[in-house]
């Protein structure tokens, strides 16, 4: 499948390999990933497609090979990218559609989508009150993502920006971090493998660099594999103690995701209080959180 093809027949081709209608099953019990209906093939298609331009866009089929290229590591950070943005029926779906191609099975994906929309922000006064109730390894992660709105497992990720550049198939605006003063600047991963720089206050940034590891070590984290550059809490672990700390110190909790909540609303505050509009503050906002929209930056907002 050369570069010539557009997404949709690029999805068409890979589904017509797959398509195995009127033929025996043979029980539902076999790892049969051929597709047996013509709804299957409809929503197949349209989930491939996705996926194909996703590929296209973001420049990770070098070789021309289209969607034969699929690895992986590469089917996970679509799924992770897509989390985002839809439901987890949907999710489901995609991911279905990519195993029927790859010949593998994915591991299950949360939909990120659903959790923005259950979460909701803390005041900075209650992120203290958790600070405190949480192990001095996993505060300074929770400060750490208060400051520069990371998702938890953005904090495995964190790294020198001398040693990590931000991606450079996104075009960034200038007026990321404006109005903050006495920052340094980090680069992190964030969904579908986006490099993105951070801001973190010089307080903050100087006790993570006495963090700094002697050499960079490889964690997992729900069978995803990451290079860390600091002995810092992050993903399932630090999700987990947010969530314990936030019961005990407030009685309740809405998950670490809440504080991506309240990052988003102090900078729309902070820019159009600089007076930038409401717009262009979503756009900037969109650009500092990593997913590079207003409607998920508006979302945040609720």
């Amino acid at each position: 499948m050369g570069r010539f093809r557009s997404p949709k027949s690029q999805a068409r081709h890979a589904v017509r390999q797959e398509l195995a209608i009127g033929k025996p099953r043979h029980g539902k019990k076999t790892n049969d990933s051929k597709i047996h209906s013509l709804g299957t093939a409809r929503t197949y298609i349209e989930s491939l497609s996705c996926l194909s331009k996703y590929i296209l866009d973001n420049r990770l089929d070098p070789l021309g090979k289209g969607l034969a290229s699929l690895t992986m590591k590469l089917a996970i950070q679509y799924l992770e990218y897509r989390s985002e943005f839809v439901g987890q029926k949907t999710l489901d779906k995609d991911r279905q559609a990519i195993q029927s191609i790859l010949g593998q099975k994915i591991e299950v994906i949360k939909s990120e989508h659903e959790q923005i929309l259950k979460s909701r922000s803390y005041t900075q006064e209650q992120i203290l009150l958790i600070v405190e109730s949480q192990t001095s390894k996993h505060s300074l992660s929770t400060l750490i993502c208060r400051d520069a709105g990371l998702r938890a497992v953005e904090l495995h990720t964190i790294a020198p920006i001398y040693i990590l550049k931000p991606s450079s198939h996104r075009l960034w605006t200038d007026d990321r971090f404006l109005g903050r003063r006495d920052v340094s600047l980090f680069t992190v991963i964030g969904k579908g493998g986006l490099a993105r720089e951070v801001a973190l206050s010089s307080e903050l940034a100087e006790r993570l660099e006495t963090l700094r590891l002697a050499e960079p070590r490889i964690v997992t984290d729900r069978d995803i594999y990451y290079t860390k550059y600091y002995d810092v809490g992050g993903g399932h672990q630090w999700s987990n103690s947010f969530t314990k700390a936030s019961k005990r110190a407030l009685g309740w909790t809405c998950g670490g995701h809440g504080i991506r909540h309240t990052y988003a609303q102090s900078r729309m505050i902070e820019l159009q209080t600089l007076g930038i509009n409401f717009e262009d503050s979503m756009g900037i906002v969109a650009q500092e959180m990593g997913h590079f929209r207003k409607d998920i930056t508006g979302m945040y907002l609720r």
